[in-house]
């Protein structure tokens, strides 16, 4: 296969993914592609691993700070975790083995709204980024990077690293070339315009990655395959949550509060979210679009089928099978599927201005509306906010959704107080589980705890709800928001003990 670096003065720095991991030393803050599995460099972080190991089995410290996008895969999060050479993790991580350091207290996490890791590497928040290593798909002859499959923050990391370590991925579609909109308007306040985009469909930026060829200090050829996500089959828990939202999707066309093809949607990651897509796919609505941070199999659906014309993201994050579908036609997609930098994808300026319609996944929501989305009993984090906090904050709809329960009904996913709270009930339009759905907007907090309860909860636990907030009503120090404040987390206490809310 012919070399993908068409650049000379690129090409002469080929080397293997030992020698360019060579190049990164103990305590440097190295800046990582990819974004849930798509675009992640495949070689050069299992090489550092394996130095990280030699030189912990030598006496010698070897850490880094690694930032990222997103979450990875194994071969770079789960490598360097179990090599033990991450000293401080940033914005966002879902491998196990990255998790088991965080929860033992052997790595530092900085879980981060995704919108604003780009913006606080620009303000220097972070300190000094010394090296980027990067998957690319290909190198132009003038120099430009074409863009792999995420985007993520990989402009930034570029842009900002006194070193860049590229890995050029053969296995990525040469398709690729063209579904990139790379966006260099940012500018640092106060210097900072208006970003000019309008639908989700519209480019502002280029195609490919601008780079200092001099910054350049390896170019590893690989042929090494994304991770794939695996999406289980909708579940009838999952098609009772897509079938409450479509119906309130039309409920809310018909009240004139949303447009027959609605507007744009954003999706989380998950089977949930999946049988969403599915849902609205099958559904009533026909020329939806997306503006959002990955684009997932329902997703694909719904492009194949029309009933969505287009989809902006940072990232693909499919099953084999959907990518295997994405591939062999993915030159039909240009103009249909854009990929930006998630400083884009997940600006409030633009989730704001387009009216997003956000559908996002949760842990746990308690009776005010509060919701957590990433930690299990307060304490363990999970995986991180992502961009669920970016597009709650600023959507035209906020909806949360979570099964009632959890462990075999051994957990309430309906709680008198969230053990942790990432998106406050200011944030949370609406809730849905397989129980019902709550429409929150215009309540008062005690108005809201009374439709949660009835609308959202497992009937299991609505008597216990039922009475904490009845004795809230009636016993606590204000009411406003009754909170029985020796009791609010005693249901995460009892799991604790006793395996059992």
């Amino acid at each position: 296969m012919s070399s993908r670096v068409l650049n000379r003065a690129l090409r002469d720095k080929r080397m293997s993914a030992d020698e360019a991991a060579a190049l990164i030393h103990d305590g440097d803050h190295v800046g990582m592609s990819g974004f849930t599995g798509a675009g992640h460099p495949k070689t050069v972080p299992l090489a550092l691993a394996r130095r990280m190991d030699a030189a912990h089995a030598a006496g010698q410290p070897f850490k880094i700070g690694m930032w990222t996008g997103a979450s990875t895969a194994p071969e770079l999060d789960g490598a360097l975790a179990r090599a033990n050479g991450v000293d401080l993790r940033l914005p966002y991580q879902s491998d196990p083995a990255c998790r088991d350091r965080i929860n033992h207290g052997d790595m530092d996490y900085i879980d981060l709204h995704l919108s604003h890791v780009a913006q606080y590497a620009w303000f220097g928040f972070f300190g000094k980024l010394d090296t980027a290593v990067v998957e690319v798909s290909g190198v132009l002859e003038d120099g430009r990077l074409v863009p792999s499959s995420s985007v993520g923050n990989n402009k930034t990391w570029l842009d900002q690293a006194d070193k860049i370590i590229l890995e050029v991925n053969a296995w990525q579609n040469p398709a690729l070339d063209g579904l990139h909109d790379i966006y260099y308007g940012t500018a640092l306040p106060p210097q900072r315009q208006p970003i000019p985009l309008t639908r989700p469909d519209q480019r502002i930026g280029e195609p490919y990655f601008r780079i200092d060829p001099a910054k350049v200090v390896a170019v590893v050829e690989t042929n090494h395959p994304d991770r794939q996500t695996a999406f289980s089959a909708p579940d009838d828990t999952s098609l009772a949550i897509a079938a409450h939202l479509i119906e309130f999707l039309q409920h809310e066309v018909k009240a004139g509060r949303l447009p027959p093809a609605l507007l744009p949607i954003q999706s989380g990651v998950g089977n949930i979210a999946n049988a969403v897509l599915a849902g609205l796919n099958k559904g009533p609505f026909q020329g939806l679009s997306a503006f959002t941070e990955v684009l997932q199999d329902g997703m694909l659906e719904m492009l194949e089928s029309g009933t969505l014309t287009s989809a902006s993201a940072t990232a693909f994050s499919l099953s084999s099978e959907a990518l295997a579908r994405l591939n062999a036609d993915l030159a039909s997609y240009r103009g249909r599927i854009l990929l930006r930098p998630q400083e884009i994808s997940n600006h409030p300026e633009l989730i704001r201005r387009l009216g997003l319609i956000a559908m996002n996944g949760m842990i746990e929501a308690d009776l005010y509306g509060n919701v957590n989305s990433t930690h299990v009993m307060g304490s363990s984090i999970m995986n991180g906010i992502g961009g669920s906090g970016d597009f709650a904050r600023n959507a035209y709809l906020s909806v949360f959704m979570t099964p009632s329960t959890a462990k075999g009904g051994r957990i309430s996913c309906i709680v008198p107080m969230v053990s942790h709270v990432d998106h406050t009930e200011h944030d949370v339009q609406v809730i849905v589980t397989e129980q019902g759905l709550a429409d929150l907007r215009g309540l008062s907090p005690k108005k809201r705890a009374a439709l949660i309860i009835e609308r959202c909860a497992h009937p299991d636990y609505r008597p216990a709800l039922h009475d904490y907030f009845d004795r809230a009503c009636r016993g606590a120090p204000g009411l406003h928001t009754p909170h029985l404040l020796g009791e609010a987390l005693a249901w995460h206490q009892r799991y604790l003990a006793d395996g059992h809310m």
